[in-house]
């Protein structure tokens, strides 16, 4: 009898709860996860902030750096928390492009922006953005563009090998409006009311520093000093660090620090091998990435390293950075009347790609990438080197077999045996 009641009023229940859930209009299944409820019984929504979008491969947030290509190549974008070092090319032209292209995307997204730098004042530099293709005129800005660089050899399917049909297919230019980052006209600027309405902070070292400043020997050059407070100061005072979230809308800190390691920046390591501050950019960049650890931040950083005489320093620099890009042009080089590279002008080392929460760094898989400028946009395509095909431009090394078969034992260059192989 006891079982009889209960089951009596369990079914009188669900009886009543389907009583009610018609009477209400709502179906008696609901979705389970954080959209399932909006009370305040059930458990904080993940927060989402314009601009970013998590890592298909660890749930990392990530923002664009400006150029989708790029974004690409790093695997969907630049981690929040991270820091880009962006290797200068030898006269200084490309870089900065990369350097306004992420600023650029930051007022794009809404976020705040901090720009530092010892050669030229940051709100000059904002004045130099350039200008955001949006919707349907990124499209036919983007065509008119193509149209007027289209070269014959274009529209001729290369056929010399199967394996170049493999090769990654670089992302070169709009596909959908609902893309993640943006296309941006080099040869305008970005409207005044967008820079106006934007948050930013500047720090332009001759009007950060004084003469009068004295540092302890062994220590940070005052402009490191200086600019790390300042980095700390907006990142816990702006609420980047993740206090109090309540009282202000979550939101992304963009830092770019301009020609870092310079002579403008009181730093010697360019000026000679064994100089007195050799440690203090390794210093500046430990303390900085302990910072953008733990805030909704993310830096770009570049940095003359062709200039810097000691090569220690450089490895250094580079395992305190996350992500590693080299620009190096051809303005000045022998590949600049190369006949393979007549349609580039630079070519784009991915040197070293972030693995979050380990002691080593990736690599990238594509290779032999170059850029170019054309008359708007800048672009990043996957080249394949092709050389003449005579026998020691491609250095095919025969066996000891194929030497007797070929009656040149004579020569030197084969008189000992060797696999076979092919280096490109």
């Amino acid at each position: 009898m006891a079982a009889v009641a209960t089951c009596g009023s369990v079914a009188a229940s669900t009886g009543s709860a389907v009583a009610t859930a018609s009477k209400s209009n709502v179906t008696s299944f609901q979705r389970r996860g954080p959209r399932a409820s909006v009370t305040n019984d059930s458990g904080p929504r993940l927060v989402s902030i314009a601009g970013t979008r998590p890592s298909v491969r660890n749930g990392q947030l990530l923002v664009s750096t400006g150029l989708p290509a790029l974004d690409q190549l790093l695997g969907g974008g630049l981690a929040v928390g991270t820091v880009l070092l962006i290797e200068e090319d030898k006269y200084n032209i490309y870089s900065p492009l990369l350097f306004k292209y992420f600023l650029a995307e930051g007022i794009v997204n809404g976020h705040t922006l901090l720009v530092a730098s010892a050669k030229e004042d940051p709100a000059n530099i904002l004045q130099e953005l350039p200008a955001p293709l949006l919707d349907d005129k990124c499209k036919k800005e983007f065509d008119e563009d193509v149209y007027n660089h289209k070269t014959p050899e274009s529209n001729i399917k290369m056929k010399i090998a199967w394996r170049y049909q493999l090769l990654p297919k670089m992302e070169i230019g709009p596909v959908s409006s609902s893309r993640f980052g943006h296309y941006y006209d080099a040869s305008k600027r970005m409207p005044q009311e967008l820079i106006e309405a934007s948050n930013w902070h500047g720090f332009f070292l001759p009007e950060k520093i004084s003469s009068t400043l004295k540092v302890e020997p062994c220590s940070l050059t005052p402009g490191y000093t200086k600019l790390l407070q300042f980095i700390q100061n907006i990142i816990y005072e702006e609420g980047f660090d993740g206090s109090n979230p309540q009282k202000k809308q979550r939101n992304i800190l963009r830092i770019g620090i301009q020609n870092l390691g310079s002579p403008l920046w009181g730093d010697d390591i360019c000026c000679a091998e064994n100089g007195g501050n050799s440690h203090s950019l390794t210093k500046f960049l430990y303390v900085l990435r302990g910072l953008l650890r733990t805030s909704l931040s993310a830096c770009i950083i570049t940095m003359p390293t062709h200039l810097i005489q000691n090569k220690a320093i450089i490895a250094r620099v580079t395992t305190l950075s996350d992500v590693v890009v080299g620009l190096e042009s051809f303005i000045g080089s022998e590949r600049e009347t190369n006949p393979l590279y007549k349609d580039y002008h630079g070519l784009i080392h991915i040197r070293q790609i972030p693995r979050l929460n380990n002691l080593i760094c990736d690599e990238s898989d594509v290779k032999d990438l170059a850029f170019k400028l054309k008359r708007k946009l800048f672009t990043i395509e996957c080249i394949t080197k092709l050389r003449s095909y005579d026998l020691r431009r491609q250095r095919y090394f025969l066996s000891r077999h194929l030497q007797r078969k070929f009656s040149i034992k004579k020569n030197p260059y084969f008189k000992k045996p060797h696999t076979l192989k092919k280096i490109y």
